[in-house]
């Protein structure tokens, strides 16, 4: 299929066996969680897969941005739960895919056509910008199913939408739409579903152009000033900007 024809990620993974596909267009890296039978919920391999991919991705002088998301009209159910059993005690991998992504120091997109639970959630909420389609929702059922959150969802969605809707959320296991996801705050944007991938592709390239170090700069700044209270959120930014002025007058020696 032509390139410029390939308009979803389905399309993009179709024929594709492996759990987690990477699919590059140009300068930007896609990650596609390809498990419909799991909708998408992420196995321990998978999460290693990911954390690895994000590593690779970052190292990539020629990567300039990620766009993370799902195949089959899911985005992620997070884990896996049924696999917990099969293996008593097993440890949680690291890095998971919360710590993982939070330490790219490139804008990671989560680009999510479909329900977006649980796991999926804190996933969503760790990456630079959240994309929406109009068929898409959102919820947190880590209690309605009997687990707690390992990822730190708590703290993440209560810095994106306020301790009260987090509340909400997670007490009650509802979903909200996109449109009242947008309303609060939770994703930047709501596009028609069939527009959903050319829109972040576009704003993936916008990237392209920008001065990578200045660029990763302000993507770890936006990170650390999460939720930080103003004065604290001053002070890490002046240092930051500091920091930038100083590898930018080095890069010109």
């Amino acid at each position: 299929m032509p390139e410029q024809a390939v308009t979803s990620i389905d399309a993009l993974v179709a024929g594709r066996s492996e759990e987690l596909v990477v699919i590059d267009r140009e300068a930007v890296r896609l990650l596609a969680f390809n498990r419909s039978e799991k909708r998408n919920a992420m196995s321990s391999d998978m999460r290693r897969s990911y954390a690895a991919e994000l590593a690779r991705a970052d190292a990539d002088p020629d990567i300039h941005c990620v766009i993370v998301t799902g195949a089959h009209g899911y985005f992620s159910a997070g884990v896996d739960i049924k696999e917990r059993p099969l293996v008593p005690n097993m440890p949680m991998v690291r890095p998971h895919p919360v710590e993982a992504s939070r330490s790219m120091t490139k804008p990671l997109i989560a680009m999510i056509d479909g329900p977006c639970i649980t796991g999926g959630l804190e996933l969503a909420l760790s990456c630079t910008f959240i994309i929406a389609s109009d068929r898409s929702s959102f919820a947190d059922t880590h209690l309605k199913i009997g687990i707690l959150p390992g990822w730190g969802g708590v703290s993440l969605l209560a810095n994106a939408i306020g301790a009260r809707r987090a509340a909400q959320m997670q007490l009650s296991g509802e979903r909200i739409s996109a449109q009242t996801a947008f309303e609060w705050g939770l994703i930047n944007e709501v596009v028609p579903s069939g527009d959903i991938l050319l829109r972040c592709l576009e704003l993936a390239n916008t990237f392209n152009a920008l001065d990578p170090v200045k660029r990763q700069i302000f993507v770890s700044l936006n990170r650390q000033i999460c939720g930080v209270p103003l004065a604290a959120a001053l002070a890490i930014e002046l240092v930051e900007i500091d920091r930038m002025r100083g590898l930018a007058a080095n890069a010109t020696l």
